[in-house]
């Protein structure tokens, strides 16, 4: 039905209580009343949160009570609490000390005085679970080999050679000296084997990342692999491999000290003495008192003894937790995992056969890249050790940090990638959280990806909270960045799917509060503390992200492709590339999709033709990865959901990955899939095969047309479209979207992602209600007159300012508005622009004129004053005016601020008009403005670089390699006349200044309809 048509206009979003839009009073029935009321007043979970870090021992309670009230100040309810070592001299308090337990009990109590959440890494520094208590036994491990070459015919008495470790990932130099001497000296025998020399051995090429000897970090190294697939038959080894009969265990006739007793036969002879080594990981980069190796993570006996020694201590300091309180230690973190791979540990053995059923001893030598009877067969001994080690990781590790905390009434949150040794979604899906992190654009590396895998593994779970580790940045961003700056990355990241941003890094401001912008963690992260220029009207952009996480956090996500991961570890989940738009920030097309890990897909079930999950997760069609193996237990799982009515994309496999129950396992498969697909051979054009109450398309461009592991996108939405399922979203722009429901409401996330003003015409899959536009940048909430509803789709003409965003909500069963506006959006005429001259004020703390008056608006660095020139804080603009006569309807009026560098406070004879940090730059005035002597004042604030470039002109007096300071340190005058101290030297004297100030031009606007 068609209610208007509209002439699309230059718009911005009008406050509704100012244009006479408002809503009347609610009815108790109203489906979306808990949405409004969360909306806006957003709860704690909703709110952003911070990583919270403490430079090795600089720390103190005024400035740790300093910086919560800060947070909470600002709208931030949540934090991650970490101690590293990046870049600034140690402190007086030792890590883990009697005095540094009472800091962070203090802390934790002040947490709980404002309410704010605490979460808690499991262990010093970011990488991983370890200290100076972890004993070499109970660390990470490899099993490592020595090689002797006998001539055989005679009994022999033979010194095995103790093999060294695998040089550390990242290398020594993160050993204090007694770690390198226990890791020199640190070695458990566990085998000698025996063997006839091969005549020209066969090897297995990359071996080092196939037995799990590295891990390589998959965000910031380029050419990592994001998986180790096993493929349908392999090419017969070059050289002769080693057969399996012909091995000979000799452990037991090799003494304490590695001296081999051997009547040894005929021929030559290899023999190998097996040891465990430690790994080399550390905790990196943890405060010096918290350098020790990383625990063991496959055994819960030497986690156990890491959590009592680290978490159990700090929670018996704190008294427990306090369920009841909203603020508090509330969470253990797992973060991202940097601390590489492992592939031993002292019950390997016990727990390999018990697993995949069979004895891993002859097939040893393949961790040293060794051929054992076939290359196909080291390859599946190899695909089971690492999933062997994946298991143990899930359930010894991730999942028994888990099991620990919730006896603590702690829950757990897990970022699951980077050099990960097992597969991302399965680690991320152990998770009461899992999350996510993306660095800022232009600014460090691509960790995208990870957002799809989290966003994924909590959508499939029923997870409301996707946090993500926000705006990560390397050591060029240097306090460049601000919320304005940041928006069209924010609202990617929502888009994406992610609702609650934890903000890299609010670094912990040790100094005293006249050292600004004072600390930091080296030259990584956003600068998010309250040191910021900004930080006293950071609170708008918070309160919009507030708003907008709330209400995605509410039902679930829509989407309908659900691509499975294929089994196996290491795996990083990468989509089509087809199925996204944009580079380090990728959009989703029209028909959404998730990831699922296999182990997720075993609880899905089928409904009305839909994969349904417990948590509420529904999708149309599950694409499986172009490869031709699978276990038999997840095919079997696969075959039930087509048979109760889903429909499937994929080939027919041809044979299990695994060793276990060989050859039995391909049989099983080759039987199975032949009974689903009929046959192996791919059909030159795509076909539909029913089966069962579901279906399977297969062949033609589905299996030959290859995005990565999947078919392309397109192929999929042409089976979608022969489904008759339209697209979720669609629009003639550049628009990103992402789509909730539940019981009673559809509620899309829509927003530009140019920097230019754009009219489109958006389709929304929804025919619940009649629409309404929630604004969470300035809290208003509207009906939109004008829009068409098909069958099932609902066409809305839509008007964006330049990386605008807002919701549209379709509440179920509302009748459309009574309104005879005839359009959505205002046209906004100028009435009267306010030139010069303007008062300002400078704080002359920083350099700047107390008073001065500026003719025209202009950029502060193109002045002659170099206390305006170099100023980075906050200048206050001021003028009286009054309306021209010709103007009527002041309800309308608004003030467009123009160009403003960076964020603004407006003021209206002494009226707060509240924050202006992004389009549409502009204020309703319409409340507050008088016909004569109107008095404007208005606050702009730029950024630190200019002050910390023109300070570069003067003398360094900042920390060396010697430490702090001698001022700093004794309280004795500053030496030098700079403004500003820091400490990460980011910029030069000949560095680029940044425009700054209110640039308008400043017009009075008047909205018409």
């Amino acid at each position: 039905m068609q209610f208007n048509k509209l002439l699309l206009k230059v718009c911005g979003l009008a406050c509704a209580a100012v244009l006479g839009w408002g809503f009347t009073a609610v009815p108790s029935d109203d489906p979306i009343d808990d949405l409004r009321k969360g909306f806006l007043n957003p709860p704690t979970t909703a709110r952003p949160g911070v990583y919270w870090y403490f430079m090795d021992g600089n720390l103190s309670k005024d400035a740790m009570t300093k910086d919560l009230e800060s947070m909470k100040a600002a709208g931030i309810e949540s934090l991650i609490f970490l101690e590293v070592n990046v870049g600034v001299p140690r402190g007086h308090v030792d890590f883990l000390s009697d005095e540094w337990q009472r800091l962070f009990a203090h802390a934790v109590k002040e947490a709980e005085r404002l309410g704010i959440e605490i979460t808690l890494g499991v262990g010093p520094g970011w990488t991983g679970s370890g200290g100076p208590w972890v004993r070499p036994e109970q660390s990470m491990q490899h099993l490592v080999a020595s090689t002797v070459t006998l001539s055989g015919g005679s009994k022999q008495r033979v010194s095995l050679p103790v093999p060294p470790p695998h040089k550390p990932y990242f290398g020594e130099g993160g050993f204090t000296p007694a770690m390198r001497e226990t890791w020199n000296a640190f070695y458990e025998d566990v085998a000698v084997l025996a063997f006839p020399t091969p005549a020209d051995p066969a090897h297995v090429e990359g071996i080092d990342e196939k037995s799990l000897v590295y891990r390589a970090p998959f965000t910031s190294l380029p050419g990592v692999k994001p998986h180790l697939l096993q493929v349908a038959g392999y090419d017969t080894a070059a050289g002769s491999p080693i057969q399996k009969r012909e091995i000979i265990d000799l452990t037991d006739q090799v003494d304490a000290q590695g001296t081999l007793t051997w009547d040894v036969p005929p021929g030559n002879w290899t023999v190998m003495r097996f040891v465990a080594r430690n790994n080399g990981a550390t905790t990196r980069p943890a405060p010096v008192p918290g350098l020790g190796f990383e625990s063991d993570k496959f055994d819960t006996v030497a986690l156990n003894a890491h959590l009592d020694r680290y978490v159990g201590t700090l929670l018996k300091k704190i008294g427990g937790t306090k369920p009841h309180l909203p603020g508090g230690l509330k969470r253990l973190h797992m973060d991202s995992w940097e601390m590489g791979a492992q592939n031993w540990t002292p019950r390997f053995r016990e727990e390999f056969r018990k697993r995949r059923g069979y004895d891993p001893l002859p097939f040893f030598p393949v961790y040293a890249g060794n051929v054992v009877e076939s290359m196909e067969t080291s390859e599946r001994f190899l695909w089971d050790l690492r999933q062997t080690a994946q298991e143990l990781v899930l359930e010894n590790h991730a999942g028994h940090i888990k099991a620990y905390g919730r006896r603590h009434g702690l829950t757990l949150s897990i970022e699951p990638y980077d050099m990960n040794p097992t597969a991302d979604l399965e680690l991320g899906a152990v998770a009461d959280v899992p999350m996510a992190e993306f660095w800022s654009r232009g600014f460090g590396f691509d960790a995208s990806f990870s957002v799809i895998e989290a966003t994924s593994i909590a959508h499939v779970n029923g997870q409301a909270r996707v946090p993500a580790e926000a705006f990560t940045a390397q050591n060029n961003e240097g306090w460049k960045l601000y919320p304005g700056k940041m928006k069209n990355q924010t609202d990617w990241a929502l888009a994406a799917g992610l609702n609650q941003l934890v903000f890299h890094t609010f670094q912990n401001q040790h100094l005293p509060d006249s050292l600004r912008p004072g600390m930091t963690m080296g030259p990584y992260g956003v600068q998010w503390n309250r040191n910021q220029t900004w930080w006293p009207m950071v609170g708008a952009y918070h309160q919009y992200l507030a708003r907008a996480q709330f209400l995605l956090q509410q039902g679930n996500t829509v989407a309908d492709i659900l691509y499975l991961a294929p089994e196996g570890a290491p795996h990083v989940f990468l989509p089509p590339a087809s199925a996204i738009l944009g580079d380090t920030i990728p959009d989703r097309r029209g028909y959404n999709f998730d990831a699922c890990a296999p182990s997720q897909l075993y609880k899905a079930a089928v409904k009305d033709h839909r994969i349904v999950f417990p948590g509420g997760a529904s999708y149309r069609i599950l694409v499986m990865p172009h490869i031709h193996t699978i276990t038999p237990a997840l095919l079997a799982k696969i075959d039930t959901l087509v048979r109760e009515g889903a429909v499937v994309v994929g080939l027919p496999p041809s044979q299990s990955p695994s060793l276990s129950d060989y050859p039995q396992c391909d049989e099983a498969v080759r039987q199975l899939a032949g009974k689903m697909w009929g046959t192996s051979v791919i059909p030159q054009q795509p076909q539909r095969l029913a089966y069962g109450k579901g279906a399977i398309h297969w062949g033609g461009a589905l299996s030959r047309d290859l995005d990565r592991l999947y078919p392309r996108y397109e192929h999929v939405a042409d089976i979608l479209s022969g489904m008759d399922v339209v697209p979720d979203f669609e629009s003639d722009g550049s628009v990103r979207y992402t789509h909730r429901r539940g019981p009673d409401w559809d509620c899309y996330f829509v927003a530009n992602r140019t920097d230019s003003l754009i009219q489109t015409a958006a389709r929304f899959r929804s025919t619940r209600g009649a629409p309404q536009l929630w604004d969470p940048v300035s809290g208003t909430m509207r009906p939109l007159p004008v829009y068409t509803v098909s069958e099932r789709t609902t066409s809305i003409p839509l008007t964006f300012e330049p990386y605008q965003s807002y919701f549209i909500v379709f509440p179920s069963g509302q009748a459309a508005d009574d309104s005879d506006k005839p359009t959505n959006f205002a046209d906004y005429e100028p009435v009267f622009r306010l030139d010069g001259p303007w008062e300002v004020s400078f704080d002359s703390k920083w350099g700047g004129p107390a008073n001065t008056s500026f003719d025209t608006l202009a950029d502060w660095t193109t002045l002659h004053n170099e206390g305006i020139k170099y100023y980075s804080g906050t200048a206050v603009y001021r003028k009286t005016f009054d309306l021209p006569q010709s103007v009527t309807g002041k309800s309308q009026l608004w003030l467009d601020l123009g160009e403003v560098c960076n964020i603004a406070r407006v003021k209206l004879n002494g009226k707060p008009l509240g924050v202006v940090w992004t389009a549409p730059w502009k204020v309703a005035i319409g409340d507050l403005v008088e016909d004569k002597q109107n008095v404007l004042e208005i606050e702009v604030t730029n950024l630190w670089p200019n002050r910390l470039i023109g300070d570069e002109r003067l003398p360094d007096d900042g920390i060396d390699q010697n430490g702090w300071p001698d001022w700093l340190v004794t309280g004795k005058p500053r030496p030098s006349k700079r403004y500003t101290f820091t400490t990460y030297r980011h910029y030069g004297a000949d560095s680029p200044l940044l425009r700054s100030g209110l640039l308008g031009p400043v017009v009075i606007q008047q909205a018409s309809w």
